[in-house]
């Protein structure tokens, strides 16, 4: 089966089509990026993906039968414009709508982490598992902080189309506002941003998220040692609510800042304390697609149709 995706990100806009075998495994066939120049407006964006898709067609042979795209922000199930879009173009856009008349075909859309879950579970991290899950939760820890559901291998986006935006919940009170408006998120806790700010108004020294983690492994750094202990805490308070409120079979992570692995080590010690039973048996994995799991999982919506 050949599944066509479409990831539209902050920065680049990436075509994919892949291709499904019998064992729950798949093949990229055809994979093209573009800048996606925001600043452009909305309708560039859109012949941009146009492109992208004729591309694809001229380069393989092959045509879509549907085409599944991945994006920040969230569809309103009313007035099915797309909101909360850090890529701010797209918002009060009906996206859905426009952009299968641009390519005359049936497009269907998710957000990013939600599309990120979906692959992950039906063609990464989940597949080590003895079971495949009932459901899981997936974890975006990078730019920003978010979260998405998948039940039954299918996305679940709740009634506002808001489910698993995890990142938005309230943590702890802080003088520094989240981009949505609100001052507390666990986003302006625990993203790379975040992090970063964190670690500068300790030290009075800029430096990138690599570079503190570099200086918390040589254990030579001592702000770079506050900074990575404090995620570890704020990432286990906040992982428990997920667990005391859904209990999913796993919980997956992606994002940058998924990649330290210090995150994972123990972490029973960090989510045990503010969690609702006395043991920890939720399997907490990293990724095991990388950045391709959101182009993967908008190519695998077409599947649920």
């Amino acid at each position: 089966m050949i599944l066509w995706g479409i990831d539209l990100g902050g920065t680049k806009i990436e075509c994919s089509i892949i291709k499904l075998t019998d064992k729950n495994q798949y093949e990229v066939l055809y994979k093209e990026r573009l800048p996606t120049d925001s600043t452009k407006g909305y309708d560039s964006i859109l012949l941009k993906i146009k492109l992208l898709v004729a591309n694809a067609q001229a380069s393989t042979g092959l045509n879509p039968n549907s085409v599944g795209i991945c994006t920040p922000g969230i569809i309103d199930r009313e007035t099915k414009v797309l909101k909360n879009a850090n890529v701010v173009c797209l918002n009060n856009r009906n996206l859905t709508a426009d952009l299968s008349k641009t390519l005359n075909l049936p497009v269907f859309h998710a957000n990013d982490a939600n599309c990120f879950i979906l692959a992950e579970t039906l063609m990464g991290a989940a597949k080590t598992l003895p079971q495949t899950p009932q459901l899981a939760f997936g974890v975006i820890l990078g730019t920003g902080v978010g979260g998405g559901i998948v039940i039954k291998n299918q996305v679940f986006e709740g009634l506002h189309g808001i489910a698993g935006e995890w990142g938005h919940n309230f943590i702890e009170t802080t003088t520094h506002r989240c981009h949505c408006g609100k001052s507390g998120c666990l986003e302006s806790f625990i993203s790379g941003g975040a992090l970063e700010r964190f670690y500068s108004e300790k030290s009075s020294q800029r430096k990138t998220l690599q570079e503190i983690h570099e200086g918390f492994l040589a254990k030579t750094d001592l702000r770079a040692i506050e900074t990575i202990e404090r995620l570890k805490n704020y990432f286990g308070k906040a992982i428990s609510q997920i667990i005391n409120v859904l209990d999913p079979d796993v919980i997956i992570l992606g994002g940058g800042v998924s990649n330290i692995d210090y995150l994972y080590q123990n972490i029973s010690a960090s989510v045990i304390p503010y969690l609702f039973n006395k043991e920890l048996k939720t399997p907490i994995l990293k990724h095991a697609i990388g950045d391709s799991a959101g182009v993967i999982g908008a190519a695998l919506l077409t599947l649920e149709k």
